[in-house]
């Protein structure tokens, strides 16, 4: 029996997006084609796949069986085929998309992005949304090449690599009323506090160390992106708790004051994680080793200066 590879793909794609629309769209093809495409598998595999319902597109047991084969069967096909092809940096002419959560897309992205210009001017990024579901961002599908953040208990078919681990520091503005060049606990818990509202994992982080050290925060406002929180800062008397190499490019900010918090509030982790298709596609493993190299560097940067 001859077998139409490029089906699996899409039968991977609506496993993933239960949405005949959004499955279309990630891999870049009409609706129409795609349905077209699952009228063909449906043939091929003697079984309808998926059922059109109130929410959606739900597999049938059938799909739900084969799904798992399906993935390891592209992962090793990808594998074969594109481990023999040659990658050179200077020449590929590429749009990846990269799933960073907002610390991510602070902190590294646009050192990423620079380095990514001197090696490779023809490669260019799509940033995706990271959201608190890792299905949202492509990368469990394979249409997203790197999903970039804290990643708790990833799928079978992920592989996650650990880049670096950052603390948190606090900031005030440079000429607040009661703060000096300490921040003790005291004065911490009576302040209102700006608090950052990220989809991904890391307010979980926040909160567990605030409680693991028995430290309150008057929370006046809450917000979802860190640009918002030097802004809101430097016209008020807030403080807000942030990762530390956030607070290392605020420190350039004059009207921003950069302190230690009261107690140690511990480190998190920052991952880096991909389909396991392209663990030996070439032009992947440049670009995974390349985000490696610029987060270790950008996190081995100058400390913060002192506070004065």
């Amino acid at each position: 029996m001859r077998y139409d590879l490029n089906l699996l793909p899409v039968f991977m794609a609506l496993m993933q997006e239960r949405s005949v629309t959004r499955a279309a769209a990630r891999l870049n093809i009409t609706q129409p084609a795609l349905s077209n495409a699952l009228t063909r598998l449906r043939a091929l595999l003697l079984d309808p796949l998926f059922i059109r319902e109130r929410y959606g597109m739900q597999p049938t047991p059938k799909a739900q069986e084969l799904a798992p084969v399906i993935a390891a069967a592209l992962a090793s096909l990808d594998g074969v085929i594109l481990g023999q092809q040659a990658f050179d940096p200077a020449r590929a002419e590429l749009l990846l998309t990269i799933a960073p959560n907002s610390y991510v897309e602070f902190v590294l992205v646009p050192a990423i992005v620079a380095r990514l210009r001197e090696r490779a001017p023809g490669i260019k990024l799509r940033l995706t949304p990271y959201g608190s579901d890792l299905a949202d961002t492509g990368v469990i599908s394979g249409t997203t090449a790197l999903v970039l953040g804290r990643i708790v208990d990833p799928p079978d078919n992920l592989v996650v690599q650990h880049l670096i681990d950052d603390g948190l520091d606090c900031i005030v503005r440079a000429d607040h009323p009661t703060v000096g060049e300490r921040l003790t606990r005291a004065r911490y818990e009576s302040l209102k506090h700006v608090n950052m509202l990220p989809p991904g994992r890391l307010r979980v982080g926040l909160f567990q160390a605030l409680e693991r050290q028995g430290l309150k925060r008057d929370v006046a406002v809450s917000v979802t992106h860190f640009l918002a929180i030097p802004e809101m800062v430097a016209v008020t008397d807030y403080c807000a708790t942030l990762p530390r190499l956030i607070c290392r490019h605020l420190a350039q900010d004059r009207r921003l004051k950069v302190l230690p918090a009261p107690v140690d509030l511990g480190s998190f982790p920052v991952h880096m994680a991909w389909h396991v298709r392209y663990r030996d596609d070439p032009a992947h493993r440049w670009l995974r080793a390349l985000v490696d190299e610029v987060a270790k560097e950008v996190a081995a940067g100058p400390a913060l200066p002192a506070a004065s």
